[in-house]
């Protein structure tokens, strides 16, 4: 029973920045193995005029909505109640949440078997100086309790490197971090725009987790490295260049002067320190991987979204 297919998942997180996608993604599939797909949301989510199209598009679909607050046992176990698979989307100052929610689902909830913890994005164990990295801990530290006390479940961690679609934005006030403006026509790159970067755009992330779910001989306890495509931010470039008919106002972040913004940001608690941090660690490679694992999911190069795609949504203003 250890490669049995899911039969009845439950989102955390799903109408985040990645939830949404990801969410999405699972509702549309047809994963004939599923008879039911909840979501447990906050009653604020529930409320809120902004998210209300979304959850009723996801009802039309044949999902359900289980109110209740993550940080409160009882509500968890009552969501957990007859799942077996449990997909978490939550986002970066909620993943310790997670913590309690795998315990419980470890060692009460006697339905739950899979757990896909919320690790979508940078590898945070791509080398040794991967845990030294300040925007990594939080996930290091629920990976941690994963292999220390977590006994029945089984995991997948769905490592996508960095979003496309974020890729291409600019910080707005920390430009020098790198980023398109499809709009102004300007661009600016770190060192000299030839480093390859490995990046996943958002709906291909559900695509992804969805191909997960349904092979789980190739996905329960593993990291999954997996992707959309590889390119240069002068591919991306090149891209916007193309679309636009225009050509951009280029600028140019060196190395060191990204190292340094990093460090001045987080000595500052500046809440953009994650971005200088990511940004260089993209930069340094550590997206690359000589065989991802698209193929053993069964999802080859023409099944993912390709880089014009996502550059035509931000032309559009379409993307996140």
């Amino acid at each position: 029973m250890a490669t049995s297919l899911p039969s009845k998942i439950l989102i955390i997180g799903a109408t985040g920045a990645i939830g949404k996608h990801i969410t999405s993604a699972i509702a549309s599939a047809s994963l004939q193995s599923v008879s039911r797909v909840s979501i447990f949301t906050s009653a604020a989510t529930v409320a809120s005029p902004q998210k209300q199209p979304l959850l009723a598009s996801w009802k039309q679909q044949g999902l359900s909505v289980i109110t209740g607050d993550i940080t409160k046992p009882e509500d968890v176990r009552a969501a957990y109640r007859d799942i077996d698979t449990v997909v978490c989307c939550l986002g970066r100052t909620a993943l310790l949440e997670q913590i309690e929610l795998l315990r419980i689902a470890d060692e009460e909830a006697s339905s739950v078997r899979w757990f896909f913890p919320s690790e979508y994005g940078t590898d945070i164990e791509y080398d040794e100086t991967s845990r030294d990295e300040k925007p990594h801990q939080n996930k290091l530290k629920v990976r941690a309790v994963i292999r220390d006390e977590i006994k029945k479940l089984k995991i997948t961690y769905v490592v996508t490197g960095p979003y496309a679609d974020m890729f291409l934005d600019f910080k707005r006030g920390h430009e020098s971090a790198g980023g398109f403006d499809a709009q102004a026509h300007q661009a600016v790159l770190i060192g000299d725009g030839n480093d390859k970067v490995g990046l996943t755009t958002m709906p291909d992330v559900g695509k992804l987790v969805v191909a997960a779910l349904a092979k789980p001989e190739a996905s329960m306890n593993k990291a999954l490295k997996v992707q959309s495509f590889v390119a240069t931010p002068r591919d991306i470039l090149a891209e916007f260049e193309s679309q636009t008919g225009a050509k951009f106002d280029i600028k140019y972040t060196a190395m060191d002067t990204l190292k340094e913004e990093e460090k001045t940001a987080w000595a500052k608690s500046d809440p953009a320190a994650a971005t200088f941090t990511l940004r260089r660690i993209w930069a340094q490679g550590k997206t690359l991987y000589e065989k991802t694992d698209n193929e053993s999911l069964g999802l080859a190069l023409q099944d993912m979204e390709p880089l014009s795609a996502v550059v035509q949504r931000a032309i559009r203003g379409e993307n996140q």
